[in-house]
């Protein structure tokens, strides 16, 4: 009985061990590859121009200043590039989430012909990358006189995430019983009444799921915006911060102060609707 006991306690420390070795450490050294570029980056925004470039050059701000965060956000009009980015992000996610739920819904309701193919294409799709449509509708937006307008750079991201998006929502729409909406329209409910106010609440999480992964790749974009956008009034953030660093110098104090005032958004959103976040994933996931 104690030799047994003694072999599980063996055992049980061996497999804590191996896993804290084969779990735990690639985890650390995760983080670490991760966090390292993101505090380089705050505390290069905290130093002076002499700090950085010059030659008082250190690892720690001393003392701590905020003049690149002000330079940047007044002297290089970072505050238009901000809210051109979300104004762009925030118009695109919203058509993207609302036409994601219309043809997901569809998607795992309705049964017709070609509906597979559909699917296939909708797959294949993402199987292209994005600099194979960005000449053919250059021309297109150019025709329309879109070119140098925001709007074509919000058409360009519906387009470009709403398969992947209407795929994602069908697999939550799939995890949605069909019986409630059954006893929806015994009620009176029409179609869209039910969709509305019986199935929409309960595709929260996945609602959320593609709304934050929509918005982090708007946001983020540069090439796209970058072929669009050539008129430095409408610049989004990302190029901002390309044109920041010049032929002959680079303010590495703004550049990094501009990158964290970027991340602000995206984390934020992280952080208020993370729990929607991971259920709505992991239920897209098991299901459809």
């Amino acid at each position: 009985m104690t030799k047994s006991i003694r072999q599980r306690g063996y055992h049980k420390k061996r497999f804590s061990v191996r896993r804290f070795f084969s779990l735990n450490v690639p985890l650390v050294l995760f983080m670490i590859f991760i966090l390292i570029p993101l505090v380089w980056a705050l505390l290069t925004s905290l130093k002076s121009y002499d700090q950085v470039s010059g030659e008082n050059v250190s690892v720690f701000p001393n003392p701590l200043t905020l003049i690149n965060y002000v330079n940047v956000w007044k002297a290089s009009k970072f505050q238009v590039y901000f809210g051109n980015s979300l104004f762009i992000a925030s118009v695109s996610v919203i058509f993207i989430v609302l036409l994601s739920i219309c043809n997901g819904y569809v998607l795992s309701r309705y049964d017709f012909h070609g509906k597979k193919a559909v699917m296939v294409i909708l797959l294949c799709t993402q199987l292209m990358p994005v600099v194979l449509f960005i000449i053919p509708l250059f021309v297109v937006f150019k025709t329309m006189g879109l070119i140098n307008t925001r709007f074509s750079v919000i058409l360009f991201y519906i387009v470009q995430n709403l398969a992947f998006n209407s795929i994602m929502m069908k697999s939550f729409v799939d995890g949605v019983p069909y019986e409630i909406e059954e006893a929806a329209h015994v009620d009176g409910c029409s179609r869209m009444r039910t969709l509305v106010h019986i199935v929409m609440p309960l595709l929260v999480p996945g609602i959320v799921a593609c709304l934050v992964m929509a918005f982090v790749n708007c946001w983020n974009d540069f090439l796209v915006a970058f072929s669009f956008i050539q008129k430095q009034s409408s610049f989004t953030i990302p190029i901002a911060l390309k044109y920041m660093i010049g032929e002959y110098n680079v303010d590495y104090g703004q550049l990094a102060a501009g990158s964290i005032i970027a991340l602000i958004i995206p984390v934020g959103l992280f952080a208020y609707i993370q729990k929607y976040l991971v259920s709505g994933l992991s239920n897209g996931a098991v299901k459809g």
